[in-house]
């Protein structure tokens, strides 16, 4: 039996040989973000109040209305609620490419990057507190992956330390 405690917060933690710094960036800035999970240019003010969006890239645009799915500008919107960089990163986040989604509200995203004692890696945890938001924790889950929606944040840690590890994500 699965409870409302069990699926409101999910936990995601990998190991990445890497710095905390690029790390950071791979997260913070849109020159990365762009090149791995869903490719989208997000966009940080790394102050508390602070905006954040993510923006499709002209491709995942392409590939979203292709499929019958118009897609807006902006497909996340949120706010800076904490930033240190390059150890922990507090948002909210709300996905906005789905009416129903959209309308679920904010939800909060913490990104944690721990350095390993060896000094030549990094735990990434990433807690996404989903109360309220059924259908964003069922894409979060990676529930939708086969009908074409992705692996959720498995996924996209997946590809993220793909991508620092060896300089190409998982489908590159």
């Amino acid at each position: 039996m699965t409870t409302a405690a069990q699926t409101s917060t999910q936990v995601y933690r990998i190991y990445i040989k890497a710095t905390p710094e690029a790390i950071w960036d791979a997260i913070t800035k849109p020159e990365w973000t762009a090149r791995y999970g869903y490719t989208g240019l997000a966009s940080y003010d790394l102050r508390p109040g602070g905006a954040y969006t993510v923006a499709p890239t002209p491709e995942f645009k392409a590939a979203a209305e292709a499929q019958g799915f118009p897609c807006p500008d902006v497909i996340v919107d949120g706010e800076v609620i904490e930033a240190e960089p390059p150890r922990r990163l507090v948002t909210t986040f709300r996905m906005l490419m789905d009416p129903a989604m959209a309308a679920e509200g904010f939800t909060r995203i913490t990104h944690e990057i721990s350095p390993a004692p060896d000094g030549k890696s990094c735990s990434l945890t990433v807690t996404h507190e989903l109360e309220g938001a059924p259908l964003l924790a069922a894409l979060s889950r990676g529930d939708n992956e086969a009908e074409g929606a992705g692996g959720g944040h498995a996924w996209v840690l997946s590809d993220l330390k793909s991508l620092l590890e060896t300089g190409a994500p998982l489908a590159g």
